[in-house]
């Protein structure tokens, strides 16, 4: 089940972060921080099961812009990857994101081989590469930039195989 965060997800969602292996001991402590401190724009949701939070995602709007986003984190407890709940995850955030009329989802990610998985799981769903800065976060480890287009919201309301939206 995908729903906001609360509070008490707090060391659920850090646990989880770990476990991924998509964080390094510096960006879960970085985590933490925008837990305890969020922004009032900052926006979690977490996908949860029948043994507690097994998904998180974070998101926010990209400052000075017109209905932008950044889907910072999409993380899946690994006994629980290849079942679809990433892609539930992502399809809830762009529901979401269109329902409050955002225009453009932007997923920064990797570009080292153990990636390679993120970058498809991005490609797989509509998001098209927009950009690479190279040696972004260590020499040799280049940043990549997906972005894709989110529906206005009266093509998403004409299109009736949407999901209902978690608010």
């Amino acid at each position: 089940m995908i729903r906001p965060n609360q509070q008490s997800d707090f060391d659920s969602i850090l646990s989880l972060a770990e476990v991924s292996g998509l964080f390094e001991p510096d960006q879960t402590a970085i985590l933490e921080e925008l837990l305890r401190h969020p922004d009032p724009e900052d926006v979690w949701f977490v996908d949860e099961a029948d043994d507690g939070l097994v998904g998180v995602a974070y998101m926010a709007p990209e400052k000075m812009t017109d209905g932008t986003w950044n889907l910072y984190w999409i993380a899946i407890d690994p006994r629980y990857q290849r079942q679809g709940r990433g892609k539930a995850m992502l399809a809830n955030v762009q529901t979401w994101l269109t329902a409050k009329e955002a225009r453009i989802l932007l997923v920064e990610t990797s570009a080292t081989e153990d990636f390679d998985y993120v970058r498809m799981f991005y490609a797989a769903n509509g998001f098209e590469e927009e950009a690479r800065i190279r040696g972004f976060y260590a020499a040799g480890v280049d940043k990549v930039v997906y972005w894709k287009q989110l529906p206005s919201k009266a093509e998403f309301d004409g299109d009736q195989s949407r999901n209902e939206i978690t608010e």
